[in-house]
């Protein structure tokens, strides 16, 4: 009995060793990719901002927007002369077929878009991954830039809209879609003609 016992203790004691040890390996791993992986983030979103948006100088401070349900990010973009030309607008999607979607959208100073980047999305390869490049494409009714969400409607076909959505994946094209209304909701609700770019911009050192 007491060599039973003295094995169970033993047990007990290299397995909380192996747990004690992996959980300070995954901290390690944490720490040390934690800072690489923002900073891969932070520079996607700059390289996106400078995609969607038209020639710029500077932006403003970020403007963030909680509305309890999708988080969105307004980044304005003016010239040289502290005009606005434009804004870059992150949004995103919790309804995609796999998924939470997150855009990158631009709208020029009219409110017509630009161009848009793809920041996350899960969909189905070869499906719902195809809005990469799908809504950009000059084919029937896929395009949206070009388009002012003010007065066209960006819903799928489907659903009454003018946009066709992606073959056999018509709940990502919805979220994609939900993302541009949103995105540009969050642009409309804060222009403001008398707006000057913040004296504390943000300069990300690009211009295109």
């Amino acid at each position: 009995m007491a060599q039973l016992e003295s094995s169970f203790k033993n047990m007990v004691l290299v397995l909380s060793g192996i747990t004690l040890f992996a959980a300070v390996t995954l901290a390690s791993v944490y720490t040390f990719t934690k800072e690489p992986i923002a900073a891969s983030k932070t520079a996607k979103q700059q390289n996106a901002i400078k995609e969607v948006l038209p020639p710029f100088d500077h932006l403003a401070e970020p403007i963030k927007i909680e509305d309890g349900v999708e988080n969105l990010t307004v980044h304005k973009a003016y010239n040289a002369k502290n005009e606005f030309v434009g804004a870059a607008v992150e949004s995103s999607s919790n309804n995609g077929f796999a998924g939470k979607i997150n855009v990158m959208v631009g709208f020029d100073k009219d409110g017509v878009i630009v161009n848009y980047s793809v920041l996350e999305q899960k969909e189905t390869p070869g499906l719902g991954t195809k809005m990469v490049e799908w809504f950009k494409t000059d084919k029937e009714n896929q395009n949206i830039k070009g388009k002012n969400p003010a007065t066209t409607n960006l819903t799928v076909s489907k659903d009454g809209g003018e946009i066709d959505a992606i073959t056999a994946s018509t709940i990502s094209s919805r979220a994609f879609l939900f993302t541009i209304r949103n995105a540009y909701h969050a642009y409309s609700i804060n222009l403001d003609d008398k707006a000057i770019a913040s004296t504390d911009s943000t300069n990300i050192n690009i211009k295109n």
